[in-house]
């Protein structure tokens, strides 16, 4: 598989169970198939360490706003979105088979971000909160049309965040 950052050719290395591709004397990018990352991205998951030390090449330069196709779908752009509610790491994710590919430091600056699920699930939830509760509990007076386009425009918000960082439990999460 090619690196969708550098074109080099990255190496599968066996972490743990993990099988991570590694862009190892390019870019050092990460691509992780579908759930995976969820596996590494917080500091006291010791499988993720040996992956915040990759060789890189300091001589070659990337586009860092190029926008990169999958490496395992062909013809499939990658969405980049924030990885978390903090809004501080941007990831490439393949909007058909799930895969997830971070350029080099990114893991780090995931890792870095919240100790624990609970932790990230807390400020998923105070995020949405601050951005749609008021308006809502508002809307609840107002004609069921516009209420349904509420609910209808909260559910979009829902499918199109990454959903392991968004619990469910916020008030608009059950429209």
């Amino acid at each position: 598989m090619n690196c969708p950052a550098c074109g080099n050719t990255m190496t599968e290395v066996d972490n743990d169970g993990i099988l991570v591709d590694v862009c190892q004397n390019g870019c050092g990018g990460l691509w992780f198939d579908w759930l995976e990352v969820k596996k590494v991205d917080e500091s006291h998951e010791s499988i993720g360490e040996a992956l915040l030390d990759v060789e890189t090449d300091p001589d070659l330069e990337i586009d860092y706003k190029k926008r990169r196709d999958c490496p395992h779908c062909d013809g499939v752009v990658m969405m980049r979105h924030f990885a978390s509610v903090k809004r501080d790491v941007e990831v490439d994710e393949c909007p058909k088979c799930g895969g997830f590919f971070l350029d080099h430091g990114e893991l780090n600056d995931l890792r870095c971000q919240f100790s624990t699920d609970e932790e990230r699930s807390d400020a998923a939830q105070a995020y949405f909160a601050d951005l749609y509760d008021q308006g809502l509990a508002e809307m609840e007076g107002e004609s069921d049309e516009r209420r349904e386009k509420a609910r209808g425009i909260a559910k979009m918000f829902r499918f199109l965040s990454p959903s392991f960082y968004l619990p469910g439990k916020q008030k608009w999460g059950a429209y």
